[in-house]
C-alpha cells in the first residue's frame, strides 16, 4: 500500500473512532474582538527616532522664532490635566483626532512662514497618522447623541480655541503640545485598552 494512502486510512480510522465515542474536537479560545475595520494605528506606539527628531528641529526653529514676537498667550489650550486615559477607549480616537486636525490646521498655516522647511516632514507625519486614525472613529450622525461629559468638554474647548485665540497663540499652544501628542495621546490610542 502507499503511503498517502496509509494516512489516509489511519486519519479516516481516527475520525470514525471519535465520532463513535462522541469525542469532538477542542474549541479553539475566543477571540478578542478585533478593532474598527480598517483601524490600524498599533504601529504608532513609538515613533522612529529620525521623526522625533524632524519634530524637535520644528519645535527648536519655533522657539527661535518666539524670540522675535512679543506674544502673550494666558489660556492653556491643553492642560496638562487633561489626559486621554481619562476617556473610555472608544472616545480617545475621537478626541486624538480632532487634537490632530487642530495640530494640522494651525502647523499647514505655519508652513508658509520662514519655518516651512522645518516642518515638512512633521507635517507629512501628522496627515498620515491622521489618514490612519479616520477608520478608527465613526463617522458623526447628523442626529442622534452627541459626545457628552469629559469628550464633550475637550471637542467644544478645541473649537472655541480656533475662534477666540490669536494665531500666536495657537501656533505656540499646538507645538509645546507636539511631543505629548505623539509620545501619550497617541501611544494611549494606538494601544487601546492597555492605556490606564
Amino acid at each position: 500500500m502507499a503511503p498517502g494512502c496509509t494516512l489516509v486510512l489511519v486519519l479516516m480510522l481516527l475520525t470514525a473512532a471519535l465520532s463513535r465515542t462522541g469525542a469532538a474536537p477542542a474549541p479553539s479560545a475566543p477571540r478578542a474582538v478585533p478593532p474598527a475595520r480598517g483601524c490600524h494605528v498599533a504601529e504608532f506606539k513609538s515613533l522612529s527616532p529620525q521623526e522625533l527628531q524632524a519634530f524637535k528641529t520644528a519645535k527648536d526653529a519655533f522657539e527661535d522664532s518666539l524670540l522675535q514676537k512679543d506674544w502673550n498667550c494666558s489660556a492653556r489650550l491643553f492642560p496638562r490635566t487633561r489626559d486621554l486615559k481619562h476617556l473610555q477607549v472608544w472616545e480617545r480616537p475621537v478626541a486624538l483626532k480632532a487634537e490632530l486636525a487642530l495640530t494640522l490646521t494651525v502647523l499647514e498655516a505655519m508652513a508658509n512662514s520662514s519655518l516651512d522647511h522645518s516642518l515638512e516632514r512633521p507635517l507629512l507625519t501628522l496627515r498620515h497618522i491622521h489618514s490612519k486614525l479616520q477608520a478608527c472613529v465613526p463617522a458623526q450622525p447628523t442626529a442622534g447623541p452627541r459626545p457628552r461629559g469629559r469628550l464633550h468638554h475637550w471637542l467644544h474647548r478645541l473649537q472655541e480655541a480656533q475662534k477666540k485665540e490669536s494665531q500666536d497663540c495657537l501656533e505656540a499652544s499646538v507645538m509645546f503640545n507636539l511631543f505629548r501628542l505623539l509620545t501619550q495621546d497617541l501611544k494611549c490610542v494606538a494601544i487601546g485598552d492597555q492605556c490606564v
